[in-house]
């Protein structure tokens, strides 16, 4: 089993910045890949960024040049720096870590962007 445990959302105006970190935890397993989905009101869960344990990255286009994503292999923590924050940034963010054979999300830590 694995435990996810994210830090760092909240409140913050237009154009600032957030950045968001999850930390994996449990018995021994291999992280093949971590990142970030969001989920607003009314609308489906769907992926900010993700991470592999190789480097590789994938970004939504509505957040490319503006967040970044970035793991830390020996302590499992993906970390997702958010600047530049507009309105339609909030949401509930969501962290996702995929194993071999399983995945796992976190409970999910809200972030809201005023105008």
């Amino acid at each position: 089993q694995v435990q996810l445990v994210e830090s760092g959302g909240g409140l913050v105006q237009a154009g600032g910045s957030l950045r968001l970190s999850c930390a994996a935890s449990g018995s021994a397993f291999s992280v093949r890949a971590m990142g970030w989905f969001r989920q607003a009101p009314g609308k489906q869960r769907e992926l900010v960024a993700m991470i592999t344990s190789g480097g590789r990255i994938d970004f939504a286009d509505s957040v490319k040049g503006r967040f970044t994503i970035s793991i830390d292999n020996a302590k499992n923590t993906v970390y997702l720096q958010m600047n530049s924050l507009k309105p339609e940034d909030t949401a509930v963010y969501y962290c996702n870590c995929v194993l071999l054979m399983a995945a796992y999300w976190g409970q999910g830590t809200q972030v809201t962007v005023s105008s």
